[in-house]
């Protein structure tokens, strides 16, 4: 309901032309690859592939997409990810209409708002700076180091997380079933664990995917 009401807030405004919206994840990271759209809105709360962890890829992959992420408050751990992730602006939910389209409008035009926002946080203002004197005296290692799977692998995570079947998956992401077979076995031998169930769990406890009631019932079931 809250992304229907956004696109329609979108599209009345005249300003802003809607490419596409998405349910999760690996939903968004296709309609990026087939639209290249110019400014990507983000909820950190995707079912899936996390918000931030979406932003993280689309960021890597479409430096020149804007992107913003949608919150319910302001948390300096989130805004940090955020940052992190590429992201050039940071909002909440409960933004009126007006003040979401001008901030956005903002963004196109080429502002970055979450500069200014982590500036108005000292403790996320230090934060921030010993993350970047860390990135300068270590230069060459990617941001990305510590995230062994690739963009795929984690799409395919998160739809085993949803319960889907090989199969089911394969129509989800467009691929046949031997190349989801392919990456489960990449998975599993990537983070040496032995099973579909303990793939999802590391995968959720390093903050690269979330879980859902439905996940979770899919999950336990071995689907």
């Amino acid at each position: 309901m809250f992304r229907r009401g956004l696109r329609q807030m979108l599209e009345q405004s005249d300003r802003f032309r809607v490419v596409g919206e998405a349910r999760s994840g690996h939903e968004a990271i296709h309609l990026v690859d087939v639209h290249r759209p110019d400014l990507i809105l983000l909820d950190v709360q995707l079912p899936g592939i996390t918000g931030l962890k979406v932003a993280h890829i689309l960021h890597k992959q479409h430096d020149r997409a804007k992107m913003v992420v949608l919150s319910m408050h302001i948390d300096d751990g989130r805004v940090f990810e955020a940052v992190q992730a590429g992201a050039v602006g940071f909002l909440t939910k409960d933004l009126e209409p007006e003040a979401l389209l001008e901030a956005l409008q903002r963004v196109a035009n080429g502002e970055n708002l979450i500069n200014q926002l982590v500036l108005d946080r000292p403790q996320l203002a230090s934060r921030v700076l010993n993350e970047f004197r860390v990135m300068v005296t270590a230069p060459g290692v990617p941001a990305d180091a510590l995230l062994p799977l690739s963009t795929r692998e984690i799409e395919v995570l998160d739809c085993v997380a949803q319960g889907l079947s090989n199969k089911e998956i394969g129509r989800e992401l467009f691929v046949t079933e031997q190349t989801i077979k392919n990456h489960m076995t990449s998975v599993l031998r990537k983070l040496d664990v032995n099973d579909r169930v303990q793939a999802v769990l590391y995968a959720v406890h390093h903050g690269w995917i979330e879980l859902g009631p439905q996940a979770y019932a899919g999950v336990a079931t071995g689907a």
